[in-house]
């Protein structure tokens, strides 16, 4: 984009080494004028008195991970990010800016997921200041921009995706919200990353923190994982009970203990599966006939 401008790294003097120099002008010229008065002394002494007080206001102080862009008459000359007491053009403007990285919590957001299904999403994003002037120079108010995008990017990432798979067919094969993981999160990184470049603001980090259906479908879903649940039990408990019926069958035909047609192999499975499977204890019953009395 034609409007990007991108940092310059700009250099400055040591700011002790320029008060002293901004203090001793002034206090030799006012020797010079009380030792030899005269007018070329006075002279000398208003001309070292002015320098001095030209020196001064050049000094700033920056502190570590803070930057100072630097511009003359609305011109950009360059940012400085050196540390402690710093001396530059004292026609220089000089706005501070913060380097650190910082934390932005996104508020519990309503919106719609790639089914329609209304959630609510909410973010945690790591960021800081990498471009100075881009920051500066490009937008209004970075920290503001950081808010608004970082909502909007939340809010893109929910409708690009399923919160669940509905379908357990399909379980397992597209990425959805609750279970894509590193993937997800590595998506919402890269999506705020492209957001925040033109305003010079690198994501250290990005992780949802809140992730739930909205209040008027959550007693549905809520019932729906809980049949999935159900389903689930039932699943394992049908599938041993035939591999335990199964089991018991063949050492029976091994050992020979007992000669089965199909009709009383039938039965006996059918009586097994019930003992297994059933939620009760059952009671047992003697027959003191036969299967054909």
């Amino acid at each position: 984009m034609s409007n990007v401008r991108n940092e310059i790294e700009r250099g400055s003097a040591n700011g002790f080494a320029m008060l002293f120099v901004g203090l001793l002008l002034p206090a030799v010229g006012m020797l010079m004028v009380l030792d030899a008065p005269s007018e070329f002394s006075g002279v000398v002494c208003a001309v070292m008195v002015v320098i001095g007080l030209l020196i001064l206001p050049g000094l700033y102080m920056l502190e570590p991970n803070q930057g100072a862009v630097l511009t003359l008459f609305g011109a950009y000359r360059g940012t400085d990010r050196s540390q402690g007491l710093r001396w530059a053009n004292p026609f220089y403007a000089k706005a501070r800016i913060s380097l650190r990285a910082r934390n932005f919590v996104s508020e519990k957001i309503k919106v719609n997921d790639q089914s329609g299904n209304p959630i609510e999403i909410a973010a945690a994003i790591v960021w800081r200041v990498a471009d100075t002037a881009r920051a500066t120079f490009n937008v209004d108010s970075y920290e503001l921009f950081v808010r608004v995008q970082a909502e909007a990017a939340v809010r893109h990432l929910a409708s690009c995706y399923d919160y669940d798979n509905l379908d357990d067919r399909h379980a397992g094969q597209h990425l959805t919200l609750r279970g894509g993981g590193e993937a997800i999160t590595h998506a919402l990184k890269l999506e705020l990353g492209t957001r925040l470049a033109i305003a010079g603001i690198d994501v250290e980090d990005a992780m949802l923190t809140h992730l739930a259906y909205a209040p008027e479908i959550a007693g549905a879903m809520l019932r729906r994982q809980q049949a999935e649940a159900v389903l689930a039990a039932r699943r394992k408990i049908v599938q041993g009970a035939v591999d335990m019926v199964e089991m018991a069958l063949k050492s029976l035909g091994e050992r020979e203990l007992v000669d089965l047609d199909d009709e009383r192999r039938a039965a006996m499975v059918s009586n097994l599966l019930v003992v297994l499977v059933g939620e009760k204890d059952v009671s047992p019953v003697i027959n003191s006939g036969t299967l054909y009395a």
